[in-house]
């Protein structure tokens, strides 16, 4: 018998995987495409698609009888939105804290984030970080009933002022204020630690070899290396305080937000809660546009 000739093996450096990874060696445009359709697509079909149901069904109204959406193009809701006070109201007092929750976590954070990038030994920087972020591994709703103990009528904040002659500010919009700050405070000192950590120390030098106060280090070199940074943070304590409508539930009392609003009538009115989702939107939006001129969003 004739001895069969041995199987023909595959040669690997001309195979269709060699020639593959050839052809997305020298085409790098064709390798980030392939790497980012599957997110691009998600991102367009998920949130992208969800945004454009939001705008669509925004303008479309509700049968006042059956409470049935009615698919009519209107902009019926939108002049609700615009001449009703307490829709304007609602939306300026959301924006207002907000940007409460933005200013009050700067003030917090920067020595915060000063302390953990300039001034700690360098070996306990990392644990800094770490218990920075501890905070935001614990349950988003134990946190807040937790702050509804502390601010609740004899508990722990009432407690700790009675020494003094004072009480606590009870359940309310300065209780959400709190309650937001502390929840959204670490992504505020994130990016100011990282812009700190990156400020060359030769400045800081120099400036006081010019005979520079500290002050008038922080104020003339400290602040505008940093501005990015801060902006990048109040990206995130922003958007997430305009949208927040369960701290609010929590400790918030009688107070409104737009997200209550929007909670509140996503079942009885559904074209008009979507005309509210809009209003923080478009907000974020033209916030997003504003800090866009600082860099913030390449800090991010």
């Amino acid at each position: 018998m004739t001895p069969s000739a041995p199987a023909a093996v595959p040669d690997l450096k001309t195979g269709p995987v060699r020639r593959l990874a050839g052809t997305l060696h020298r085409r790098p445009r064709l390798r980030l495409s392939l790497l980012l359709t599957a997110p691009m697509a998600w991102l367009v079909v998920a949130y992208l698609g969800s945004l454009a149901a939001l705008f669509m069904s925004a303008f479309w109204t509700t049968d006042p009888f059956t409470s049935d959406v009615v698919k009519t193009w209107t902009l019926d809701n939108f002049t609700t939105l615009l001449t009703t006070d307490v829709y304007r109201t609602v939306a300026l007092r959301s924006i207002g804290v907000a940007l409460a929750v933005t200013a009050v976590d700067i003030v917090i954070a920067f020595p915060i984030a000063f302390y953990t990038a300039r001034v700690a030994k360098p070996r306990y920087r990392p644990l800094l970080v770490v218990a920075v972020l501890t905070p935001l591994w614990a349950s988003y709703l134990v946190k807040a009933y937790a702050w509804r103990i502390i601010l609740s009528e004899g508990g722990l904040l009432d407690w700790a002022l009675k020494p003094f002659g004072l009480t606590g500010p009870g359940y309310g919009l300065t209780a959400v204020i709190m309650v937001l700050s502390y929840l959204w405070l670490p992504y505020m000192i994130l990016p100011i630690h990282a812009g700190l950590e990156q400020l060359p120390a030769s400045l800081l030098d120099a400036s006081a070899d010019l005979g520079a106060r500290t002050w008038r280090t922080f104020r003339s070199v400290v602040v505008p290396m940093v501005l990015p940074s801060i902006a990048a943070g109040s990206v995130f304590t922003f958007s997430l305080s305009l949208g927040d409508y369960i701290a609010v539930q929590i400790v918030g009392g009688k107070t409104q937000l737009i997200g209550n609003l929007v909670y509140s009538n996503i079942t009885l009115d559904l074209p008009l809660a979507a005309a509210l989702g809009t209003v923080p939107v478009a907000v974020i939006v033209l916030y997003l546009l504003a800090v866009r001129r600082s860099g913030a969003l390449a800090a991010l």
